[in-house]
């Protein structure tokens, strides 16, 4: 019975002395993760390690093994392949370069000291005060617009009003047509102070009245130039007149012949975008469009509104469709240049050749 409780006794002393040790390690450990919290960093040059400071590893290279005495650096090993570091440092991997995305391009690789630059491809953008999930398509300017600013990889198209030509040649018409009246009224009273032969005449009216005699002929010239202008624009009904007037030079040249028949014709609409816009009306008035069908496709994109136009046309004509007579009413529109260049990408593309003699 002795025996029995002396070891009882002993054993109480053994797990006494076991919990005694085991306090002992717990307040060590919180000791020394304390004087870890405590330490105090140089900010920039260095990064805190248990309870010291090691020194900051370069740009390109990351910790591998941090320094066993304090302000020292450790081991810095270079950053592996499709990683980078930017600054000095005291991470413990390197950071993983990002990938550009489908709808983007690379400007610059990723290096080890630098992550890939990428940018919007071609015709569209990502404004650079917003987060950029995808790319925005550029803006297209209306038919009633034009460019401002061209769209670029952080900023969309900028377009402004277009200014109408007809506003423009009436407002010229405005200023310079009382300019005209009064240089003839000046040449006029000039002509009546100097002329001899009519002396008797021209003093049996005052000088006010000559004015005004002056300036209502004046007035009634420029409304008569000014109504045989407007006579000659947008008049579908020249183009024949002009079309007969050339068909013995038309006969003399060569025309143009599909290769591919109907389809041909087809394939030429998408090169008369060539055409200036501030001829789209005339030129599908001159080919017999009626003005409904035209401002059917006023909500369209200029190149795509001329493609359909053309479609119009040719199921209108049928039969009588002819690549020719877009290129004469061209030509009639003074539009000779733009003839030219269609021509050129009709034959380029295999469309049509010169009709043999």
């Amino acid at each position: 019975m002795r025996y029995i409780t002396l070891l009882v006794l002993l054993l109480l002393n053994v797990i006494n002395a076991a919990r005694s040790h085991g306090d002992l390690a717990w307040a060590h450990r919180s000791v020394k993760n304390r004087l870890s919290r405590d330490v105090s960093c140089r900010e920039g040059l260095e990064y805190p390690h248990e309870n010291i400071c090691c020194l900051n590893c370069p740009a390109g290279t990351y910790v591998k093994k941090a320094c066993a005495t304090a302000s020292e650096k450790g081991v810095c090993a270079p950053c592996e392949f499709d990683t980078y570091t930017e600054h000095d440092h005291g991470l413990l991997k390197c950071i993983s370069c990002d990938k550009c995305r489908i709808d983007q391009e690379t400007i610059e690789k990723c290096t080890s000291t630098q992550n890939t630059k990428c940018k919007c491809k071609n015709g569209s953008f990502c404004l650079p005060d917003q987060a950029c999930e995808v790319c925005k398509k550029c803006s297209r300017c209306k038919e009633d617009e034009e460019t401002e600013k061209s769209c670029t990889d952080i900023s969309n198209t900028v377009c402004r009003k277009r200014s109408s030509p007809g506003s423009s040649t009436s407002m010229t018409f405005i200023v310079i047509m009382p300019l005209i009246a009064i240089l003839a009224c000046i040449l006029c009273i000039v002509y009546w102070t100097k002329s001899k032969q009519n002396k008797t005449a021209v003093t049996s009216r005052s000088p006010r009245e000559m004015v005004k005699i002056c300036m209502g002929h004046s007035e009634e010239v420029g409304e008569e130039k000014q109504n045989d202008h407007n006579s000659r624009i947008d008049d579908s009904s020249q183009l024949q007149p002009f079309l007969e007037q050339n068909f013995v030079e038309r006969e003399s040249s060569r025309r143009l012949v599909p290769l591919s028949g109907e389809e041909s014709l087809k394939k030429t609409f998408d090169f008369f975008e060539e055409i200036d816009v501030h001829y789209h009306n005339r030129f599908f008035r001159l080919i017999g469009l009626s003005d409904n069908a035209i401002k059917s496709a006023d909500s369209l994109f200029p190149e795509d509104r001329v493609y359909e136009l053309l479609k119009i046309w040719m199921e209108k004509e049928g039969l009588k469709a002819d690549f020719n007579s877009l290129i004469e009413a061209l030509i009639y529109l003074d539009q000779r240049l733009s003839a030219e260049n269609i021509i050129a990408k009709a034959i380029n593309n295999s469309c049509f050749k010169y009709e043999e003699e």
